[in-house]
Protein backbone atom coordinates (compact mmCIF):
# COMPACT_ATOMS: atom_id res chain seq x y z
CA UNK A 1 0.00 0.00 0.00
CA UNK A 2 1.19 3.37 -0.93
CA UNK A 3 -0.15 6.70 0.63
CA UNK A 4 0.08 9.15 -2.35
CA UNK A 5 -2.50 11.65 -0.41
CA UNK A 6 -0.64 14.72 0.83
CA UNK A 7 -1.07 18.44 -0.18
CA UNK A 8 2.92 19.03 -0.04
CA UNK A 9 2.92 22.42 1.38
CA UNK A 10 6.04 22.98 1.87
CA UNK A 11 7.12 22.29 -1.98
CA UNK A 12 4.55 24.91 -2.56
CA UNK A 13 1.43 22.39 -3.33
CA UNK A 14 3.03 20.46 -5.95
CA UNK A 15 1.94 16.96 -6.95
CA UNK A 16 4.77 15.33 -4.77
CA UNK A 17 4.65 11.46 -5.53
CA UNK A 18 5.07 12.53 -9.40
CA UNK A 19 8.35 14.28 -9.03
CA UNK A 20 11.18 12.58 -10.64
CA UNK A 21 14.39 13.51 -8.91
CA UNK A 22 17.36 11.41 -11.10
CA UNK A 23 15.22 9.27 -12.21
CA UNK A 24 11.34 7.84 -12.54
CA UNK A 25 8.91 9.32 -10.35
CA UNK A 26 8.89 8.89 -6.72
CA UNK A 27 5.60 7.20 -6.84
CA UNK A 28 6.76 4.85 -9.29
CA UNK A 29 9.76 3.85 -7.25
CA UNK A 30 7.58 3.03 -4.22
CA UNK A 31 5.35 0.82 -6.74
CA UNK A 32 8.04 -0.66 -8.12
CA UNK A 33 9.57 -1.57 -4.28
CA UNK A 34 6.62 -3.97 -4.17
CA UNK A 35 6.95 -5.62 -7.13
CA UNK A 36 5.08 -9.04 -6.82
CA UNK A 37 2.29 -8.05 -4.12
CA UNK A 38 -0.77 -8.81 -5.02
CA UNK A 39 -2.88 -6.33 -4.60
CA UNK A 40 -0.75 -3.25 -5.31
CA UNK A 41 -2.72 -0.09 -3.67
CA UNK A 42 -2.30 3.23 -3.86
CA UNK A 43 -4.01 5.71 -1.45
CA UNK A 44 -4.60 9.35 -3.01
CA UNK A 45 -5.97 10.95 -6.54
CA UNK A 46 -5.67 8.63 -9.69
CA UNK A 47 -2.31 9.49 -11.72
CA UNK A 48 -1.50 7.93 -15.09
CA UNK A 49 1.04 5.31 -15.98
CA UNK A 50 0.53 2.53 -13.14
CA UNK A 51 -1.50 -0.10 -14.94
CA UNK A 52 -2.47 -2.51 -11.92
CA UNK A 53 -2.86 -0.66 -9.24
CA UNK A 54 -5.68 -0.54 -7.20
CA UNK A 55 -6.52 3.33 -6.46
CA UNK A 56 -8.76 4.17 -3.34
CA UNK A 57 -9.11 7.71 -1.83
CA UNK A 58 -9.38 8.50 1.93
CA UNK A 59 -12.24 9.66 3.56
CA UNK A 60 -12.50 12.72 3.26
CA UNK A 61 -9.54 13.28 0.84
CA UNK A 62 -6.93 14.86 2.92
CA UNK A 63 -7.96 13.00 6.08
CA UNK A 64 -4.18 12.30 7.07
CA UNK A 65 -2.19 9.12 6.77
CA UNK A 66 -4.11 6.90 9.92
CA UNK A 67 -7.61 7.92 7.42
CA UNK A 68 -5.65 6.51 3.98
CA UNK A 69 -4.75 3.63 6.43
CA UNK A 70 -8.14 2.47 6.75
CA UNK A 71 -8.81 3.11 3.14
CA UNK A 72 -6.32 1.14 1.77
CA UNK A 73 -7.06 -1.68 3.97
CA UNK A 74 -10.45 -2.13 3.25
CA UNK A 75 -8.66 -3.44 -0.30
CA UNK A 76 -6.52 -5.80 1.71
CA UNK A 77 -7.08 -9.14 1.96
CA UNK A 78 -3.64 -10.51 3.26
CA UNK A 79 -1.57 -11.56 6.07
CA UNK A 80 1.17 -9.06 5.90
CA UNK A 81 0.80 -5.32 4.29
CA UNK A 82 4.01 -3.26 3.20
CA UNK A 83 2.59 0.65 3.93
CA UNK A 84 4.78 3.22 2.33
CA UNK A 85 4.84 7.00 1.65
CA UNK A 86 4.80 8.08 -1.86
CA UNK A 87 7.85 10.32 -1.56
CA UNK A 88 10.76 7.95 -1.05
CA UNK A 89 13.20 8.29 -3.63
CA UNK A 90 15.64 5.07 -1.99
CA UNK A 91 12.77 2.90 -1.13
CA UNK A 92 13.45 -0.93 -2.89
CA UNK A 93 12.42 -4.36 -2.93
CA UNK A 94 15.29 -5.07 -0.55
CA UNK A 95 14.06 -2.83 1.91
CA UNK A 96 10.68 -4.58 1.73
CA UNK A 97 11.97 -7.74 1.57
CA UNK A 98 13.99 -6.66 5.08
CA UNK A 99 11.25 -5.77 6.58
CA UNK A 100 8.75 -8.88 5.58
CA UNK A 101 12.04 -11.07 6.94
CA UNK A 102 11.79 -9.06 9.95
CA UNK A 103 7.83 -9.72 10.43
CA UNK A 104 8.54 -13.20 9.73
CA UNK A 105 6.02 -13.75 7.25
CA UNK A 106 5.43 -12.98 3.90
CA UNK A 107 3.75 -10.13 1.91
CA UNK A 108 2.27 -11.47 -1.31
CA UNK A 109 6.77 -11.49 -2.23
CA UNK A 110 9.15 -14.42 -1.12
CA UNK A 111 11.38 -13.41 0.92
CA UNK A 112 15.11 -14.76 1.51
CA UNK A 113 16.97 -11.49 2.45
CA UNK A 114 18.16 -10.82 6.44
CA UNK A 115 16.97 -8.22 8.36
CA UNK A 116 19.73 -6.17 8.48
CA UNK A 117 19.38 -5.04 12.77
CA UNK A 118 16.22 -7.27 13.17
CA UNK A 119 15.88 -10.86 14.12
CA UNK A 120 12.52 -12.21 12.64
CA UNK A 121 9.96 -12.11 15.40
CA UNK A 122 7.07 -14.21 14.90
CA UNK A 123 5.07 -12.63 17.55
CA UNK A 124 5.82 -8.90 15.98
CA UNK A 125 2.40 -7.04 14.54
CA UNK A 126 5.10 -5.64 12.39
CA UNK A 127 8.39 -3.62 11.16
CA UNK A 128 9.57 -0.35 10.28
CA UNK A 129 12.98 0.79 9.42
CA UNK A 130 15.10 3.23 11.62
CA UNK A 131 17.07 6.35 10.04
CA UNK A 132 20.44 7.04 11.30
CA UNK A 133 19.26 9.14 13.60
CA UNK A 134 17.07 6.17 15.67
CA UNK A 135 13.90 7.55 14.41
CA UNK A 136 11.36 5.29 13.45
CA UNK A 137 10.14 5.51 9.72
CA UNK A 138 6.34 5.09 9.89
CA UNK A 139 5.67 5.16 6.13
CA UNK A 140 8.22 2.39 5.70
CA UNK A 141 6.86 -0.33 6.90
CA UNK A 142 5.21 -3.64 7.22
CA UNK A 143 2.40 -4.70 9.19
CA UNK A 144 0.34 -7.61 10.26
CA UNK A 145 -2.74 -6.58 8.18
CA UNK A 146 -5.02 -7.95 11.19
CA UNK A 147 -3.26 -6.27 13.94
CA UNK A 148 -3.61 -2.63 12.00
CA UNK A 149 -7.40 -3.10 11.65
CA UNK A 150 -7.39 -3.82 15.23
CA UNK A 151 -5.79 -0.83 16.62
CA UNK A 152 -7.27 1.65 13.76
CA UNK A 153 -9.54 4.04 15.50
CA UNK A 154 -13.51 4.20 14.59
CA UNK A 155 -13.05 7.73 13.49
CA UNK A 156 -9.32 8.08 11.42
CA UNK A 157 -9.71 11.25 10.07
CA UNK A 158 -6.63 13.54 11.56
CA UNK A 159 -5.59 10.55 14.02
CA UNK A 160 -1.76 10.56 14.53
CA UNK A 161 -0.07 7.96 13.20
CA UNK A 162 2.66 8.04 15.60
CA UNK A 163 0.20 7.31 18.23
CA UNK A 164 -1.88 4.28 16.25
CA UNK A 165 1.22 2.26 14.85
CA UNK A 166 3.19 2.66 18.26
CA UNK A 167 0.54 0.53 20.29
CA UNK A 168 1.91 -2.40 18.16
CA UNK A 169 4.73 -4.86 18.89
CA UNK A 170 7.51 -3.61 16.37
CA UNK A 171 10.98 -4.65 14.78
CA UNK A 172 13.39 -1.76 14.27
CA UNK A 173 15.01 -2.51 11.21
CA UNK A 174 18.24 -0.46 10.45
CA UNK A 175 18.08 1.48 7.66
CA UNK A 176 20.91 1.55 4.85
CA UNK A 177 22.32 4.58 3.48
CA UNK A 178 19.58 6.71 1.76
CA UNK A 179 16.69 4.43 2.25
CA UNK A 180 15.11 5.97 4.85
CA UNK A 181 15.23 9.46 3.08
CA UNK A 182 11.90 11.37 2.10
CA UNK A 183 11.16 14.97 -0.05
CA UNK A 184 9.36 17.14 1.72
CA UNK A 185 11.32 20.54 1.04
CA UNK A 186 12.97 21.96 -1.81
CA UNK A 187 16.33 20.96 0.26
CA UNK A 188 15.27 17.64 0.07
CA UNK A 189 15.04 17.51 -3.53
CA UNK A 190 18.12 19.19 -4.63
CA UNK A 191 19.98 16.85 -2.44
CA UNK A 192 18.91 14.31 -4.86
Amino acid sequence: MILAGGAARRLGGVDKPMLAPQGPPLLYRAVAAVAGADPVVVVGPRREGLPGVRWVREDPPGGGPVAALAAGLALVDTELVAVLAADLPGISTATVERLVAAVGGTAGTSSTAGTAGAAATDGADGAVLVDADGRRQWLIGVWRVARLRAVLPAGPEGAALRSTLGRLSIVEVVARQGEADDVDTPADLERR
